[in-house]
């Protein structure tokens, strides 16, 4: 046999605190079976309470690839999620904000190891941290569930999408899945404590590449403002 080569962890070494926090963190038999127990019941919760239901999911392609969608509500992440299924479900990395979902070790524990997200500090990102990002999605074949407008909508409208996504998929070949989620700012809005029943709907599009589109500020204006209008392009047209 050639061409295999034994490939140590990227969070090899790591104090456990660290390495929840970590960019590199992978999940290991116990982080995997705890984040297949947490997808079962996400669904369940999903089918039961929201009634989830999917259009467009022959969109999706093999990972890696990116999924961007409008952001109005906790259950965004959850929604889409749960709407994966195979080897794109169990690679899914929600990017979450840093100083809500990694500020203690409670929460850090549970973001990593239920919903597998990995922190985005806002005002604080590194750009090598962006730069380990992309790599861990180019060569682990991951997928990254992102909400470019940086926080949720306060009134369920969606805000311009902010040009960091750019440096994930700029002159990559890695495609980039628009989605808008319907019935989320209803059922869980922000002023809300806990969420209450109510339909949800995901609308997932066709995928855009960047493969010429240059990685550099410029360029990611370009991903950010062709991703926005995808994302706007599936909402559904306002009742009359």
């Amino acid at each position: 046999m050639t061409g295999w080569k034994l490939k140590p962890a990227r969070d090899l070494g790591l104090p456990p605190a660290e390495r929840l926090r970590s960019h590199g963190r992978e999940a290991g038999l116990v982080g995997t079976l705890l984040q297949g127990s947490w997808r079962r019941l996400v669904r369940l919760y999903m089918a039961a309470m929201h009634r989830l239901t999917v259009s467009g999911r022959e969109n999706l392609p093999a990972p890696p690839f990116v999924i961007v969608a409008n952001h109005a509500s906790h259950l965004d992440a959850l929604a889409v999620g749960a709407a994966l299924r195979g080897p794109a479900a169990r690679r899914a990395h929600a990017l979450a904000a840093g100083d809500t979902f990694f500020t203690s070790h409670a929460m850090a524990a549970f973001a990593a190891y239920a919903i597998n997200a990995l922190p985005v500090w806002r005002r604080r990102t590194r750009p090598k941290d962006l730069v380990t990002l992309r790599a861990r999605l180019e060569e682990d074949g991951l997928v990254f569930i992102l909400f470019p407008e940086g926080t949720r909508s306060r009134d369920g409208s969606m805000a311009a999408f902010q040009p960091g996504l750019g440096a994930f998929v700029a002159g990559s070949a890695v495609p980039v899945v628009p989605c808008w989620l319907e019935g989320a700012h209803e059922a869980w809005p922000p002023q809300r404590r806990w969420p209450r029943p109510g339909r949800l709907h995901l609308h997932i599009g066709p995928p855009l590449t960047f493969a010429d589109t240059p990685q550099d500020r410029e360029g990611w204006t370009q991903v950010a403002q062709r991703c926005e209008a995808a994302v706007r392009a599936l909402a559904p047209p306002p009742a009359s």
